[in-house]
């Protein structure tokens, strides 16, 4: 018997140390769960294979796939070993060269994570948001547009809007499938204009999002990041993903009601981040509703969701 056939589907839409996080803690819960991840990377290993192999930047479905595998350690810390004393091989990591090595046998990016998450043992399904190159671009309040997912927060001034080209980029049949089969589909947490919304550009995905009769819950930053989400609070988070999306679609937004320690604020004030302010007022303005819960932690100076938690409350709001 599939033992997976009785379990919530549960789809996670995202990218980055955000959605990694997330999944060491659902993994432990007997949930049917597809990762859904961007490919608008364009710094460091990722970029480079990206633009040397002309295929989809592997860097955050590498470490979607450490985070769901099922593997021992010592295999998973070798997959996700970086190379440090080698020209050549300088920045890259093992996982990434190994996903850049599967594509051109496979010749194709969904197969390669395929195979590896055969040979990681991955718990659940991981997808990328599309099965080709696609460049994200910011227009800034300025009507300036800069290009490319590195970039966009160097800038140093307030995000209009992003948009991805290709336009007419396409999903795999297989991730628009099972977004109409989940019985939630959570977004977040991570950077919000270039982890989380390249996911939600490509037209597909939004539509499917918008139809699929699954609960849709955004769990909220903990911090605002510079460059991209300055002094945003957390409508102001709910609000951009209903504008690019095109409409209002979440059902919930969870957030994190504990106070962040005074010394680690004053860490993250180092690199212009902040509590995302919660403004319960204008977010019962937006049609949705507010869930707190106590689902912060701090770890060597830094604030994260605290996985366990968040999967625990997931799990419950399933039903």
């Amino acid at each position: 018997m599939d033992r997976t056939k009785h379990q919530k589907k549960i789809v996670i839409i995202g990218g980055g140390t955000g959605l990694s996080t997330l999944l060491r803690g659902l993994k432990k819960f007997p949930l049917d769960i597809t990762a859904i991840v961007t490919v608008a990377d364009d710094g460091g290993s990722s970029g480079r294979l990206r633009d040397d192999y002309d295929i989809p930047p592997p860097g955050d479905v590498r470490n979607v796939l450490a985070a769901l595998s099922e593997v021992e350690p010592l295999v998973e810390e070798m997959f996700q070993y970086r190379f440090s004393n080698s020209t050549g091989l300088e920045g890259h990591s093992l996982g990434n060269l190994m996903l850049t090595a599967l594509t051109s046998i496979t010749g194709d990016f969904a197969n390669a994570i395929r195979e590896m998450s055969r040979v990681l043992k991955v718990h659940g399904k991981v997808l990328p948001a599309a099965n080709q190159l696609v460049t994200l671009h910011a227009q800034f309040e300025d009507k300036v547009v800069i290009s490319g997912e590195s970039k966009i927060p160097t800038y140093g001034k307030k995000i209009e809007k992003v948009f991805i080209t290709p336009s007419d980029v396409k999903p795999l049949p297989e991730t628009i499938n099972t977004i109409r089969q989940a019985d939630i589909i959570a977004i977040g947490p991570g950077s919000l204009y270039t982890s989380i919304l390249p996911n939600l550009l490509v037209e597909d995905i939004k539509k499917a999002i918008v139809s699929s009769k699954a609960k849709k819950v955004y769990i909220c930053n903990l911090m605002t990041q510079a460059g991209e989400t300055s002094n945003y609070t957390a409508s102001d988070h709910v609000r951009a993903l209903s504008d690019h999306v095109g409409e209002e679609f979440l059902d919930t937004v969870l957030i994190s009601k504990e106070e962040i320690p005074e010394n680690v604020q004053y860490l993250y004030k180092q690199e212009k981040a902040s509590p995302v302010k919660i403004d319960v007022e204008k977010l019962e303005t937006l049609n949705i509703e507010i869930v707190k819960k106590d689902i912060s932690v701090v770890h060597d100076g830094a604030v994260r969701h605290d996985a366990i938690e968040v999967a625990k409350w997931l799990v419950e709001y399933a039903g």
